[in-house]
């Protein structure tokens, strides 16, 4: 799967608050079978970009990761959202022509 649509999953997996790792890969759609090796650099990489912040917490006596979307990120997910309105649209239009053909 590409990773423009990989970051937007895991993103919205925390749009309604926020989760931690394996949290997230339970939230995300089985077919995407995303792992703890892809989940755990992709986290990183979107920390760095500034579309989630992450805060650390004792559970059950071991710190955990709880991540959560920043501004920037929720602005990520309206602009992906957004770019599939715009490519359904192409392929209904794509789609209507051949029918026609």
């Amino acid at each position: 799967m590409k990773r423009g649509f990989l970051d937007a999953c895991v993103l919205a997996a925390m749009a309604q608050g926020e989760s931690y790792g394996y949290q997230i890969i339970k939230d995300v759609p089985a077919s995407i079978g995303i792992s703890e090796s892809t989940l755990y650099p992709l986290l990183k990489r979107l920390e760095s970009r500034k579309l989630i912040k992450v805060r650390k917490a004792e559970y059950n006596g071991r710190l955990r990761k709880y991540y959560s979307l920043t501004e920037a990120g929720r602005a990520f997910l309206a602009e992906f959202a957004n770019d599939k309105r715009e490519i359904d649209e192409v392929f209904d239009f794509v789609e209507r022509a051949t029918r026609g053909a």
